[in-house]
């Protein structure tokens, strides 16, 4: 018994001695289960964040205009998703809000699609007037790019009936004639194709878009957050860069490409191993650098159509100085698959 007392009592003993562990800053971040939001989940099981100092919990959502007020109270950090109106007019109301790091870039692969019923009927860009066309979202990225392709043949969106579809929906309207074309990408563009629903018409890349590469996906931070805690701030963005860099060399076909597919797979981002190694994946600057011209150009169009109610300075919108860092920091991207012939993510 005195031998248990004595074991015991030394267990206590070492344990009120030990070092207390120090707690890692928590940091909680959001991000759509989309293909481009993969790279966050392998920061956080490749241990980048703890490699950062940094305590990640990641919160799934399903757009980035649900969770700005979030964001901008500091409940949420930082969150990723597309640049749209509703972020232009949060930072222009004041919100303290700042994009930090670019997480998608053209090419993005989207296609404006025509019901097949009707594709010999439009054979101009002035052909779409009066007709409907579904866009994932009113005030989207989606309608930056409609907006370009429009504004090249002197219309505006309100030559057009914009109707706010998911994607889901497009393929059926599509089926049924109530819309008579849709912007999608792969691989629900690719099902309207194998049905002989749809055809593939305009990408707005071709031609259309006047500033490319242009960021279409971003980290938004919370600027109180990141004022008060920059430090932490460039550890996460740089942890994010880090995987980001990994992401492109899957993007590329590179060696990697299966693990990211089977992270896909755990994550929830995609069922079909064989379709998501198919379809092609969002680019990236892969120092998670901005196209300034590109950001402007996005609110001078979202302005120009009414959806942002004032302009405001790119400083205001963006800190690039964590790209800048995380570049310095992590040195020159080296493609590991030279022989892919892929834009972006270089």
């Amino acid at each position: 018994m005195n031998v248990i007392r004595l074991t015991i009592a030394l267990a206590l003993w070492s344990a009120a001695c030990a070092p207390a562990r120090a707690q890692l800053p928590e940091v909680t971040l959001a991000t759509p289960l989309a293909v481009s939001a993969v790279s966050t989940f392998i920061a956080r099981e490749k241990g980048y964040f703890r490699d950062a100092g940094v305590e990640v919990k990641i919160e799934p959502i399903d757009s980035l205009t649900r969770v700005i007020a979030l964001v901008a109270t500091n409940r949420i950090q930082m969150a990723q998703g597309a640049i749209n109106a509703s972020l232009f007019n949060a930072v222009g109301q004041g919100l303290p809000v700042i994009m930090t790091l670019g997480s998608g870039a053209t090419p993005v692969y989207h296609n404006i699609v025509i019901r097949k019923a009707i594709k010999d009927e439009i054979r101009s860009v002035a052909d779409l007037r009066g007709r409907n066309i579904a866009v994932a979202g009113v005030g989207s990225g989606s309608v930056y790019e409609i907006a370009s392709v429009l504004e090249g043949a002197g219309m505006r969106l309100s030559d057009i009936n914009i109707k706010p579809l998911s994607f889901q929906q497009m393929t059926t309207s599509l089926a049924n004639g109530s819309i008579d074309g849709a912007l999608m990408y792969s691989p629900f563009s690719d099902y309207t194709y194998e049905q002989g629903i749809a055809v593939p018409w305009i990408d707005p890349e071709d031609g259309y878009m006047k500033v490319l590469p242009a960021t279409s996906l971003a980290w938004v931070a919370s600027a109180d957050w990141v004022r008060q805690n920059r430090e932490i701030a460039g550890r996460v963005t740089q942890a994010l860069v880090r995987a980001g860099r990994e992401y492109c060399q899957a993007y590329h076909h590179g060696p990697n490409r299966g693990e990211l597919i089977e992270a896909m797979i755990r994550h929830g981002i995609a069922t079909d191993r064989n379709a998501i190694d198919k379809v092609s994946w969002q680019a990236r600057d892969p120092n998670g650098a901005f196209s300034r011209d590109s950001i402007l150009d996005i609110q001078r169009v979202f302005r120009s159509e009414g959806f942002v109610e004032k302009e405001t300075s790119y400083e205001k919108l963006i800190d690039a100085s964590f790209s800048a860092d995380a570049a310095k920091a992590l040195g020159p991207f080296e493609l590991i698959n030279k022989a892919s012939k892929l834009h972006g993510c270089r």
